[in-house]
């Protein structure tokens, strides 16, 4: 192994190391107001970022977590410095967007896989112009690449300020951007989805309302992700002024910038979704991976605040997924499926290839025989989001780029029943009581609220809480969907989604509660501090008739 490392971001500090071999999702894995990990699946959890060298393998997780990351610099609260050994966006950019638009920056390093051990395994680590200090050990910064990024007429035009101050600030983050990530170009996007509206923090909306008076408008077509509230009725919901108001706000600026108020994490459901080969600008971890792995587009996982850069200049730095080679399989998982399953094996199967490949590209064999509908792979896409960093998984027989050829050094893994018992288990605590039945996370489609509509018979004894986006609520009040979910008991709500719901729209009694997302079994405990229950749609809809979760894994786990 080579010793390495180089600085992303420079700058100074110094603190304890605080170090992990898995990486971290700020956005439901870091609470920003105590700057403690709160994903309950991690191994870090409960420690404590602020003022530690927080060294990672990489991120993983939510887009959003930028935001977080900038909401705890601008709050004091913020790791001393980030180590990488792989490949960063999402942090990285948050550390970007708080030293140049904030003046509270930190060091960002990456390092070799033998400088990283080395931090692992030490106490304090020291970062200055010139290199790391471990526990009294020098290990220099690598010189930097002078190879200019290549700029056509207009790039340059942006960051002379000739488009005006918010595009010469988002083009001189796109260009910061690209040279940490290596890339030598830029490329045109045909559309973007924002994810930085969700209110995670009030750093995000600093962010959006300086970059309205500053007169930003986006130019090309864009779409908005799920927000905090439900727009239009948030009020009449009873959730305090305290949030509601200011996330409300941050939607109206994404809105005010050109936006359209689409205010979903499931653009792909929304009319005219993205051709294969097209290449767009996508932020939501979710939407990302379905993009790339089921509808063959291309786009790189891009963190908060660099999506509205992207919307307001059109233009993403060449580098990951946009180029084919990175889009070839680095790990196979081969996967001993049962010849029958539910839906609730889907989620599964991405939160464990994910754990499995949580640094690269994989693809996923032995499922061919089994019928995955787009609801199927909706949920496996974002279940993988969760325990991986990749932006993309192939699927043998379900996805279309799944017979590109693996890249030689490809090593396989291997997936039986026992892993998906292990699982069901870690999702659930055994039988008993439910308060409250969560579906839509990400956003349900149309298809899936009317096979819900259609198990749904008899009346929910608890309550049972859907989330959609705008597009879906009118298709299925248009078909009397909605009707039937309402006279079950059901409510459905758009805007939001489970992933930035709040008190009271959230039930506040409810303690412990029964999902079919993976992404929200894994997420929700640190989210809300309640207990999840996981399991099948259909499970789902017994769990809100009769109360209670059952203890018994589905048949085909054996």
């Amino acid at each position: 192994m080579t010793a390495s490392a180089r600085a992303i971001l420079p700058g100074f500090a110094e603190g304890p190391v605080l170090a992990c071999e898995e990486g971290l999702s700020f956005w439901g894995g870091v609470d920003p107001a105590h700057a403690r990990v709160i994903d309950t699946h991690h191994p870090l959890h409960g420690a404590r970022v602020a003022g530690a060298v927080l060294a990672l393998p990489t991120s993983r997780g939510s887009c959003t977590g930028s935001g977080v990351l900038l909401d705890l610099a601008l709050n004091g609260r913020a790791p001393a410095a980030l180590v990488f050994r792989e490949a960063e966006d999402v942090l990285t950019l948050g550390a970007m967007v708080a030293a140049r638009l904030f003046g509270c920056g930190f060091p960002v390093v990456r390092v070799s896989a033998e400088v990283f051990a080395r931090i692992a395994g030490a106490r304090r680590v020291a970062i200055g112009a010139a290199g790391l200090d471990i526990d009294g050990e020098a290990v220099a910064f690598e010189a930097g690449d002078a190879a200019e990024i290549a700029l056509d007429a207009r790039d340059r035009a942006c960051l002379a300020g000739e488009h005006g101050p918010a595009v010469q600030r988002a083009m001189e983050i796109l260009v910061a951007m690209a040279d940490a990530q290596g890339a030598r170009a830029l490329c045109d996007v045909t559309r973007v989805h924002i994810d930085g509206c969700i209110y995670a923090s009030p750093a995000n909306l600093r962010f959006a309302e300086e970059m309205v008076a500053l007169g930003a408008r986006v130019v090309v077509p864009t779409t908005t992700n799920a927000i905090s509230v439900d727009r239009e009725n948030w009020r009449a919901q009873k959730v305090p002024e305290a949030f509601g108001g200011p996330a409300s706000r941050l939607a109206d600026a994404y809105v005010a910038m050109g936006a359209a108020p689409s205010f979903t994490c499931a653009p792909y459901l929304l009319p005219d979704a993205p051709a294969p080969g097209e290449a767009i600008g996508w932020s939501e971890s979710n939407a990302v991976i379905y993009a790339n792995s089921v509808l063959g587009a291309r786009t790189v996982k891009h963190p908060d605040f660099l999506d509205l850069c992207i919307a307001l200049t059109g233009r993403a730095p060449l580098s990951g997924v946009y180029l084919a080679e990175s889009r070839r399989p680095r790990r196979i998982v081969r996967v001993d499926a049962p010849t029958r399953v539910d839906d609730a094996f889907w989620p599964m199967l991405g939160w464990l290839v994910g754990r499995a490949a949580p640094d690269r590209v994989p693809l996923v064999v032995g499922c061919e025989a089994l019928c995955a509908s787009q609801d199927d792979l909706k949920a496996l896409c974002a279940a993988f989001g969760t325990t991986s960093a990749a932006p993309m998984l192939h699927v043998a027989g379900h996805t279309p780029e799944a017979d590109l050829a693996a890249v030689e050094e490809a090593d396989t893994v291997v997936l039986g029943l026992a892993d998906f018992r292990v699982l069901w288990a870690a999702f659930n605590a055994g039988a008993g009581p439910v308060d409250l039945v969560a579906v839509g996370s990400p956003h349900a489609s149309a298809t899936e609220c009317r096979t819900l509509a259609a198990l749904a018979t008899g009346t929910a004894r608890i309550a049972t809480i859907v989330t959609v986006g705008r597009a879906t609520l009118a298709d299925i009040r248009n078909d009397g969907t909605l009707a039937r979910l309402e006279a079950f008991g059901a409510r459905v709500v758009p805007d939001l989604c489970w992933c930035s719901i709040s008190e009271p729209v959230f039930p506040p009694a409810a303690r412990v509660v029964m999902t079919n997302s993976g992404k929200y079994a894994h997420y929700g405990p640190g989210l809300t501090g309640r207990a999840m229950r996981f399991g099948s749609l259909a499970q789902c809809v017994e769990t809100a008739r009769t109360g209670r979760a059952t203890e018994a894994p589905p048949r085909w786990m054996g």
